[in-house]
């Protein structure tokens, strides 16, 4: 019974499952947040797609082609 009880009040374990705990925590916030980002990120880079393609027209089209 001693062996058991020493076993129950052994903390040595206790810090690696705070670490897994806290990084799964880690974790699932940031894709949480990854999830309300993607959106913005997805349309702006879409945006800045577009842009460039404007500007790839003009610059081949030695100005003639430029809003």
């Amino acid at each position: 019974m001693t062996k058991f009880s020493a076993f129950l009040k052994d903390e040595a374990g206790a810090v690696t499952v705070d670490w897994v705990v806290l990084t799964a925590a880690v974790v699932g916030l940031g894709l949480l947040v990854f999830t309300f980002v993607r959106p913005a990120v997805s349309s702006l880079a879409s945006g800045i797609a577009t842009e460039m393609g404007d500007a790839q027209t003009c610059m081949s089209s030695n100005g003639t082609d430029c809003d």
